[in-house]
């Protein structure tokens, strides 16, 4: 970036030659650019645009609230002007969205370390604010006289996608606000906010801080155990009571081990990393990992039976915890349809996963999406994750863990495919 003047205009120095297969590695990058090849009547425009972008061929970019302009060198050394309209947010829209973003520090957080948050973008399309554009919602104008998209305007598209990428302030500057006036703007809601609030009840921080020194240091945390601990055994020589079974009771108290000991895993996780969500499990999804491991095939017909399922489909759910927890078994049971942001976000990351000559053939519904001509699919889960699976005897198994793209999840399905079944 060569600067920016005022908060209404950046200008964005020529970017080099773009190496590797893909323009946008991210999935607002990713939707920008379906806006444009959905829309655009001449394909081979578009893939016109894209060699030229590719080559490096696009200057300077400028960019203004409403349009992004920049001149594109032709293949012959001739250039032209080349201007792609967005239109602007009306100040109603922006209202509504400051109020979200103060709503929800989380939001500016996010932006701060450019990254686009996928919620921010979904409240504010139910709130009828779309952030992204749209189908047929990027106008071209060239100085070649093309009346739709040309090679220079899908050139210059391709190349906000890289900035995109960097920065996803580049499009709320296009939509209409600058960086500094949108972030001024959300400080003085908050502050506004915070006088507005009642005053909070509790103990001074000063004063707490000035009683710790009384107080004793915390024992330093124990060493995780390598493994889950063994229960107590259940030898004994009193029979068991009415109604008691011993296999599942030590059956249980193997698993509720495995439960303490992931539990005290995460209680002594480092500061830095993540908590992991806790799950509140339903009585079926609990059977499941009950039966993980389980002793003899009565257990398994009792835990089958209470959980809604045939012995094989438990075996099936089994598998798939073992892989990956509840989230796996909602993926296995659970078909759904993706909508607004999410199948925006998972149709861009089917389109940039592959090389256009090695795209598979994929047919779609719901949540999955299952290769043309082979025993080969991956499913999305709500949590963005792709999950392979394969079929075999004409059910569909999971094949393996997650993984954050379509291409690597189809890959693992495929491999397995391929190994020989015993």
């Amino acid at each position: 970036m060569t600067g920016h003047e005022g908060d209404r205009e950046r200008t964005f120095a020529a970017l080099p030659p773009a190496q590797g297969r893909g323009f946008a590695q991210t999935w607002w990058g990713r939707a920008w650019l379906r806006a444009l090849e959905d829309a655009a009547l001449d394909t081979g425009q578009v893939k016109t645009g894209r060699g030229l972008a590719r080559a490096g061929a696009v200057g300077a970019v400028s960019v203004r609230p409403g349009r992004i302009t920049a001149v594109v060198q032709d293949r012959d050394r001739t250039t032209h002007r080349a201007d792609v309209l967005l239109a602007e947010l009306p100040a109603e829209q922006w209202d509504r969205l400051l109020d979200m973003a103060v709503e929800r520090a989380g939001h500016v957080a996010a932006l701060l370390d450019r990254e686009m948050p996928p919620h921010l973008v979904e409240d504010a399309a139910s709130a009828g604010i779309e952030l992204l554009p749209g189908l047929g919602d990027l106008e071209p104008e060239c100085d070649c006289g093309a009346w739709d998209h040309c090679g220079h305007t899908a050139a210059l598209c391709y190349q906000v996608a890289r900035l995109l990428d960097q920065d996803p302030f580049v499009l709320l500057l296009m939509r209409g606000r600058g960086e500094h006036a949108l972030l001024e703007a959300i400080q003085a809601r908050g502050a506004a906010s915070a006088e507005e609030a009642p005053e909070p009840e509790g103990v001074d921080a000063a004063e707490a801080y000035a009683a710790g020194g009384i107080l004793p240091p915390l024992p330093a945390p124990p060493e995780l155990p390598e493994e889950p601990g063994l229960p107590p055994s259940l030898d004994t020589e009193a029979p068991p009571g009415p109604g008691v079974d011993p296999v599942a009771v030590r059956h249980l108290a193997a698993r509720t081990a495995v439960e303490a000991h992931r539990l005290l895993a995460v209680a002594l996780r480092q500061p830095s990393e993540p908590l992991p969500p806790a799950p509140e499990l339903t009585a079926a999804q609990d059977a499941v990992r009950l039966a993980v491991a389980a002793p003899d095939q009565a257990l398994t017909e009792r835990l089958a039976g209470g959980s809604g399922r045939d012995p094989r489909s438990l075996a099936d759910a089994t598998r798939a915890w073992e892989l990956g927890g509840a989230d796996a078994l909602s993926v296995l049971e659970e078909e759904w349809e993706p909508s607004g942001g999410a199948l925006a976000r998972a149709r861009a990351a089917l389109d940039s996963a592959w090389d256009e000559d090695g795209r598979p053939s994929l047919t779609a519904g719901g949540n999955r999406w299952t290769v043309v001509g082979a025993p080969a699919q991956v499913r999305l889960g709500r949590d963005g994750r792709w999950w392979p699976y394969r079929e075999e005897g004409g059910r569909w198994m999971l094949a393996g863990p997650a993984a954050l793209d379509p291409a690597t999840a189809l890959a693992s399905a495929e491999f397995v495919s391929a190994e020989p079944q015993r």
